[in-house]
């Protein structure tokens, strides 16, 4: 694309965004974008809604190990459902390879680099912010500039990396060719109660090439039962009475965001049921849940339970479980309330 044809497509999504904006106030990138028609990297690249969009050039890993020179930021990581917003600073960054870690003790990041496909710096409404998109235009990633960020810092990594515009293409995910029922029951039963470890999981469901709500339905109501859909509410509640501390999980195909920690100010905005602490912030749209589960994994360090919602699609919203370390059991405050949450007694 020549920088004409790229400048006059800018200008039409921009004319596009200012009437839709205008008729339809209050949306955000991300659903201006959707009823658009256009991926939000794509909005972000035409500068609508007064975006200042700088194209960021190299391998993601590159740009990603330079976001330890920031100081304290805000990352925030979402999906269609829930966002998840974590205040700290990027700390031991492992960025060599596919998969990247940011184990620093506010944030705590998972990366699966193959997914991000473009960067940006934007500037915005007078904040700054740097973003990261996948091969579909969707957003896996932001790290938003704050008050406590080194600005010198943040102005030297753009100027750093960027580089000409070009316009993101959006190419839709491939179908899923994960199986929606187990074909053998036992075998996959025989295999969750091997486990040794939470994270062996996931292969597991590589193995046997079937989706995570099949592999809970085929499990055994005491390994994986479902539970209302306000579980969630009632769990984050009675662990903001009782200060106990909870992990929370939100992803999508190219980030895990966790926070570890107590959760206190809870509040309810329409849809939303929110946390809205000083460090972290969650903001999970309710009406979006279509099932709930209490999952319950063996390992070498004892039981461990979570609490997962999924969406219509399929798709994992969010999952909660007790704050813990590896080599370290489950907190009893934990167990006791998913247990509470049953209908049915877990495996223990």
């Amino acid at each position: 694309m020549t920088n004409t044809d790229f400048t006059t497509r800018a200008e039409e999504l921009r004319a596009r965004n200012e009437a839709l904006a205008a008729s339809q106030p209050g949306l955000r990138a991300r659903n201006l974008a959707q009823a658009l028609g256009v991926s939000e990297a794509e909005w972000v690249a035409a500068g609508c809604g007064g975006v200042k969009a700088t194209a960021l050039h190299g391998a993601p890993q590159e740009i990603f190990r330079e976001l330890g020179t920031l100081g304290e930021v805000m990352a925030l990581t979402r999906n269609d459902w829930c966002v998840h917003e974590r205040h700290g600073m990027y700390e031991d960054i492992q960025a060599e390879g596919p998969v990247g870690l940011v184990l620093g003790p506010d944030i705590d990041l998972r990366v699966f680099f193959t997914a991000w496909k473009s960067a940006w710096a934007v500037e915005q409404d007078g904040r700054h912010s740097l973003q990261f998109f996948d091969g579909a235009g969707v957003a896996v990633h932001k790290v938003y500039r704050t008050d406590a960020t080194d600005a010198a810092a943040y102005d030297a990594l753009v100027a750093q990396f960027a580089g000409e515009s070009q316009w993101p293409v959006a190419e839709p995910y491939a179908p899923s060719a994960d199986a929606d029922q187990v074909e053998d029951a036992q075998a996959w039963r025989e295999a969750w109660l091997g486990m040794k470890d939470t994270h062996e999981f996931f292969p597991l469901l590589r193995k046997f090439k079937v989706s995570r709500l099949a592999a809970l339905a085929a499990a055994g109501e005491d390994l994986a039962q479902p539970v209302p859909a306000d579980a969630v509410e009632r769990m984050l509640q009675s662990a903001s009475e009782s200060a106990l501390p909870i992990m929370c999980f939100v992803g999508n195909r190219g980030m895990i965001q966790i926070h570890s920690g107590p959760v206190q100010s809870l509040r309810r905005t329409g849809p939303w049921f929110n946390v809205l602490d000083p460090k972290f912030n969650l903001h999970l749209d309710t009406t979006a849940i279509a099932s709930a589960w209490v999952v319950n994994k063996p390992t070498t360090d004892g039981w461990v339970t979570s609490l997962e919602v999924y969406a219509s699609t399929g798709d994992l919203i969010v999952q909660f479980f007790g704050e813990r370390k590896p080599g370290k059991p489950e907190l009893a405050g934990w167990r006791e309330l998913m247990v509470g949450l049953c209908s049915a007694p877990l495996a223990a």
